[in-house]
């Protein structure tokens, strides 16, 4: 497998469920060693546990991802820093969105088994959604964020979209750096 693939997805797995050992034994139930095969690619997963792990992607996002690795491909000298590149693209697409329809929702409480899964209080989940009025169509682009955000957006004048426009490269590409 790519490495690049592997390093974008093991930043998703991290981003949303906090862990790698978490997703690879609660949602995968598979244990380390085999994990640690599939990621140097001595051995492949079943197709039930690559879906599982294509849901960490929106279809766009995963769309993107094969872009990114493509662009690895044809350019080699692009593969130690593509990870970051997805991060950073994801924003410039996103504030695109947003200029031309857009829609934009901060989800700061988690519900349910997603709550128990990730067990995060410090983050909140921005959503940026390019609807087409198709039902099932909408390209979503989604981004974990400090939870302060939310308190700096309520606390001020500064409206969500002005704040992603102004702040959401920053905040999230350089988090993980």
């Amino acid at each position: 497998m790519h490495q690049v693939l592997i390093d974008i997805m093991v930043e998703a797995i991290v981003e949303q469920y906090d862990s790698e050992e978490f997703f690879y034994q609660h949602l995968l139930q598979i244990d380390a060693s085999q994990w640690a095969a599939f990621k140097t690619g001595e051995q492949s997963l079943s197709e039930e546990h690559m879906q599982k792990i294509k849901g960490l992607f929106s279809d766009y996002e995963w769309m993107l991802v094969q872009k990114v690795l493509r662009q690895t491909i044809i350019f080699p000298e692009r593969r130690n820093f593509a990870a970051a590149e997805y991060r950073r693209l994801k924003t410039i697409i996103a504030k695109k969105w947003l200029e031309t329809g857009g829609e934009a929702e901060l989800i700061s409480k988690k519900t349910g088994e997603k709550k128990r899964q990730r067990g995060v209080n410090g983050f909140i989940d921005l959503k940026v959604t390019m609807p087409y009025g198709e039902w099932g169509f909408d390209d979503i682009l989604s981004f974990r964020l400090p939870a302060i955000i939310q308190q700096q957006i309520e606390g001020s004048t500064v409206d969500l979209l002005e704040w992603v426009n102004e702040n959401l490269t920053d905040t999230y590409v350089h988090q993980k750096e």
